[in-house]
């Protein structure tokens, strides 16, 4: 088993990177194949509890108010829709949900409230939770862990330098803070990065360095190919060819060989050879479900079709056991 590093050079990732890719992806796959259940993959699902009218400059997004798209705006949603939609995803074969709502930050208010009813609710099903909210602080972090919360997503998008080019309206040290105030209150850290975007190679090895040598690799690393929205900034990006998205997928888990990797936003434009190539490189988890977030993605009964064809398993939840707060109290009669 490759040993756990954390001080990983530009120049050391980079050369993995490069590789020629057959190397690269049999590296990737002899590391992800030392893991027992190599062949089960995570079903995850995602929702947005509340959709649009974000105050962020996100040029990939279309939650923004200020990119005119065709997004139609709307509040947060019910206790119910919520426990609904979970039952749905579970019932797709989903083992953990995750609810994403479009703030820039989380403020102490009834909405936070709602979605902490909306977090013991989803845990008292089983199913892992993951919320991404925006920016959170330690007390915030630490209300969600003690509602049930197993993880919280908050991705570095790309790398420190091209950030400013993608956001201006918050800073990548915001971004690391909110890791920082999740590893505070014990949850799993999701966090990855999208590509496509119009950045280099080099920004996104500088993206993978950033994210191996936190103190902590975070447990689900997510690796995006940007969907372009009509209205955004970046909707006449090109579509990002899958032998970079392997290359990512295959450098994270060469870098990180314990992290979750994950197959997430653009996997309806690929085939299912090219998700076999994603899964063979080492991803083990992937978002299911119509949509994600805002934007299309597979069924779940295509993905099962995929699954049983590739002789790929679904991951139950807490494959890793539960963590503490997350564990019911038994009721002593």
């Amino acid at each position: 088993m490759q040993a756990l590093r954390h001080d990983w050079t530009k120049e050391e990732i980079q050369a993995i990177y490069d590789k020629p890719f057959l190397d690269l992806v049999y590296e990737a796959a002899t590391i992800h194949r030392e893991q027992k259940d190599y062949n089960e993959v995570q079903i995850s699902s995602l929702i947005s509890i509340k959709t649009g009218g974000c105050a962020e400059d996100c040029s990939y997004c279309p939650q923004a108010a200020r990119y005119q798209t065709d997004l139609e705006v709307q509040p947060l949603m019910q206790l119910g829709q919520v426990v609904s939609a979970a039952v749905k995803a579970k019932e797709g074969g989903a083992s953990r949900l995750c609810m994403g709502a479009a703030w820039r930050e989380v403020r102490d208010n009834r909405d936070f409230d709602r979605v902490i009813e909306m977090v013991k609710a989803v845990n008292d099903m089983d199913m892992e939770v993951c919320c991404t909210l925006g920016m959170l602080t330690e007390t915030q972090a630490q209300r969600l862990a003690d509602a049930g919360l197993y993880a919280y997503n908050h991705n570095i998008d790309t790398s420190e330098e091209d950030y400013k080019r993608i956001i201006s309206t918050r800073t990548y040290d915001d971004r690391l803070n909110t890791i920082k105030n999740v590893r505070k209150a014990k949850l799993t850290v999701c966090s990855g990065g999208i590509i496509g975007l119009g950045e280099t190679p080099a920004d996104r090895v500088a993206m993978i360095q950033t994210l191996a040598n936190l103190p902590q690799h975070p447990e689900s690393v997510p690796v995006n190919a940007l969907v372009p929205v009509k209205g955004t900034p970046l909707e006449d990006q090109p579509r990002v060819p899958i032998w970079d998205m392997v290359r990512m997928i295959a450098t994270a888990r060469i870098v990180m060989p314990n992290s979750v990797v994950r197959l997430s936003a653009g996997r309806n434009e690929m085939s299912t050879l090219e998700q076999a190539f994603c899964f063979m490189a080492g991803a083990s988890s992937i978002f299911a479900g119509d949509k994600l977030l805002t934007t299309p993605n597979p069924a779940f009964a295509d993905d099962m079709v995929m699954f049983e064809l590739l002789g790929l398993k679904t991951r139950e939840a807490f494959k890793n056991g539960r963590p503490k707060n997350t564990i019911k109290e038994e009721v002593v009669v």
